[in-house]
Formats: C-alpha cells, sequence, structure tokens
C-alpha cells in the first residue's frame, strides 16, 4: 500500500494543504517552527485516526476552526483507496474508507501501515511499561493481523476478572467463579505472551543491525520481559490462583502478561536508566528501523516511515546509511531545516517539499532540488543553508 496524496483542512498551523509523495524518499525542508512536524502528525493521522504527538487530540484542530478533515490517497495491486477522516473535538470522529464507514483504521486492510520517528517520542524508551507493551502489541497486530483479536480477548478477560475480584473484595460476590476466570485469562494471556515473545524474537537480531547502523555504540540488546514464568496456560491459572488473595486485597489482579515489558539494552544495562538521551533516540531509531524491515519480509512490503529531523542526531557516514536502508524499498518522509544534511536529496527520483508560511510547496520532479524549491517560495533562507 502507498500513498499517494494527502489532503487536509483545519489540521494543527495549516488551514488547507496539499501533500504528493513520491514512492520512494520525501524529504520536506523549512525552518524550525514552519510546520514539517505538524505535516508529519497529520499523515499519522490520516492513517490510523489517532494523533502521535498527544492524547490531547483536540490540539490537532486549528486555533478558531471547529473541525478538521484529512483525506488520504493510497494505492495498491489492486486499485486506488480513498481514507478519510474527520474530527471535532467532543464528536466521535467519522472514519471511512472508499466511502464506507468504519469504527478503527487499524482494522482496516486497505490502509497504509505507518511508523513515526519524533525526536521527543522517547516515551515509549523511558515512559511506563504500559507504553512499550501497547507498542508491541500494535507490532503483533501489523506482522500477524489475524491475531490482532488475543491482545482485546486478554482485555476482556481481565476486565471481567477484576469486577469479580472488586465484588468478592466488597461482599457482593463470592469466590466458586474464580477458578474459571483464572482459565479464560490465562488461556489468552499465554497466547499474546506467545506473540510478544515471537515478534521479539524476530526484531531481535534486526535490532542489532540497525543500532550498529545508526551508531548506537556499545552491543545492543533487545528483550522481552515477561511477568509469568508459566509455559502454558494451566501453569498461567496455577499462578493466578496462587496470587488470588493478594489480588483480592488490593481489588485487581496483579500479575500477567499485563504486566510484562519491552527492554533496550546497551553493554548489558537499562538504556531507559542508563543511555544518554542521544543513545535512547538511537536505540528508539533502531527499534522502528528493525521492525519496518520485518514488517517487510513478513507482508512483503515495509511501512510508511516518518522521520522527524533525524538527520540532526546523525554524523554525515551514518546519514549515508540511513538514507540507504530507507531508499532500500519502501516509503518514507524525512523533514530537515537544511536539505544537504539528507544525502541524495538533489537525485531526480527524491520528492522534494517546501514548508513556509503556513504553505506547502512541491517542487517539480524534474526541477533542480535547491533552485526549485526556492523559487516557489521566493525565501532561499527558509529552506537551504545552516539552521535558523
Amino acid at each position: 500500500m502507498r500513498v499517494t496524496r494527502l489532503r487536509l483542512r483545519d489540521f494543527r498551523s495549516y488551514e488547507r494543504a496539499e501533500l504528493r509523495l513520491g514512492p520512494g524518499l520525501t524529504v520536506v525542508a523549512g525552518r524550525n517552527g514552519a510546520g514539517k512536524t505538524n505535516l508529519l502528525e497529520a499523515l499519522y493521522f490520516a492513517c490510523t485516526g489517532r494523533s502521535c504527538k498527544t492524547a490531547n487530540e483536540r490540539e490537532v484542530v486549528r486555533f478558531g476552526a471547529p473541525l478538521t478533515r484529512l483525506v488520504l490517497e493510497a494505492a495498491d495491486d489492486r486499485g486506488a483507496h480513498e481514507i478519510t477522516v474527520g474530527f471535532q473535538p467532543g464528536e466521535p470522529k467519522k472514519l471511512r474508507v472508499d466511502g464506507a464507514p468504519v469504527e478503527r483504521l487499524t482494522d482496516v486492510t486497505a490502509r497504509p501501515l505507518v511508523s513515526v520517528f519524533l525526536p521527543d517520542r522517547l516515551e515509549l524508551v523511558l515512559g511506563a511499561p504500559a507504553l512499550r507493551r501497547a507498542h508491541l502489541d500494535q507490532v503483533v497486530a501489523a506482522l500477524w493481523p489475524g491475531r490482532a483479536g488475543t491482545r482485546r480477548a486478554y482485555s476482556a478477560a481481565l476486565g471481567q476478572r477484576n469486577a469479580l475480584i472488586a465484588g468478592i473484595r466488597a461482599g457482593r460476590a463470592g469466590r466458586g467463579s474464580l477458578p474459571a476466570w483464572d482459565a479464560e485469562l490465562a488461556r489468552h494471556g499465554i497466547a499474546l505472551m506467545r506473540d510478544r515473545a515471537e515478534a521479539v524474537e524476530r526484531l531481535r537480531p534486526r535490532f542489532v543491525t540497525h543500532a550498529d547502523d545508526v551508531g548506537l555504540e556499545g552491543k545492543a540488546e533487545l528483550g522481552y520481559r515477561p511477568r509469568s514464568k508459566a509455559q502454558d496456560a494451566e501453569g498461567l491459572a496455577g499462578e493466578l490462583a496462587e496470587r488470588a488473595e493478594s489480588d483480592v486485597e488490593r481489588g485487581f489482579t496483579g500479575h500477567g502478561p499485563h504486566r510484562d515489558d519491552l527492554a533496550f539494552r546497551r553493554e548489558g544495562r537499562e538504556l531507559r536508566v542508563y543511555g544518554s538521551r542521544g543513545q535512547q533516540r538511537l536505540g528508539l531509531l533502531a527499534l522502528l528501523l528493525a521492525e519496518r524491515a520485518e514488517l517487510a519480509a513478513e507482508r512483503g512490503a515495509p511501512p510508511l516511515m516518518l522521520l522527524d529531523d533525524v538527520m540532526s542526531e546523525l554524523d554525515a557516514g551514518r546519514r549515508e546509511r540511513l538514507v540507504e536502508v530507507l531508499r532500500a524499498g519502501g516509503q518514507s518522509v524525512v523533514t530537515t531545516t537544511d536539505l544537504s544534511h539528507v544525502p541524495g536529496a538533489e537525485d531526480p527520483d527524491v520528492e522534494r517539499v517546501a514548508i513556509a508560511g503556513g504553505r506547502v510547496l512541491q517542487a517539480a520532479r524534474d526541477d533542480p532540488p535547491e533552485a526549485g524549491l526556492r523559487a516557489a517560495a521566493g525565501h532561499p533562507s527558509d529552506f537551504v543553508g545552516g539552521h535558523t
């Protein structure tokens, strides 16, 4: 699935904008604060129906506007597709794929997979384990769409067991049905653990390779850290039964796959605790590149990759290596304040976009890279030269 065009209205700083993506690399250039990151967020929002930057999605609607609307055009071997996302704060999102309403875009096969790197997205490394679990479950669903329901089934069973435990604690329910819910939770929990373990096992060697590519010095490791040591559903049900008293005391289930974690390590030490901010960013980038490569191997095509200001993290040699990886196949969008920071930006197969004055200015494919963008904007310093 390849994105061909995005049209948006009243999204963040943009009143109206249109962006055309090439089949490979697209470079978006502009000053700091020009709106480059907003454009990447709009692409992500149109592909997934949610923001990659904020939990308060009211923020994505342009100040003073009542709603935002995005239209994403994409194509695959079977033809063209159109995804429409309408969002008015306080109202349910209106999601349509090829004209038909859908409840969640993530359940739709006729949509582009997407991955995003933002310098401030380090909560995936630094934040609570719940963030890493959710990300890992998204990777599982992307790799094997048929397994996406396992996490929902586990969550539903966990909710039922927690409700029963709360009832027992309050004296409203007996313990007679607890073993049945232990068995149900364990059945889905073991399946979820196996999916997560398989995904991490596949990602691990790719993570090591890409960590070296982007310059994360030292031995890099990616590890799955399950809370349970059980090997089958009976074993997990037994662990739950052993902890039933403590669960009733606290009022919820304290053991199981909903307490798992994903570990980033360098030289055997937790990157979250002992890594510098730069090393943590490189670890995140290596993970996303590993996922992209594994999705390409499993699904036949890599996801659209959105990279915000990533080149400022890398030296010249590693910029070259990153661009080689990106151009080996699939679509990617890279933002920069300086075109010279993106090796090969001058090549004719690279789509070039400039952002200035709240406008998206797209160079013709056969224009010289610098002159085309400068002429379109009339402000050379907006796009080429040093950081501003």
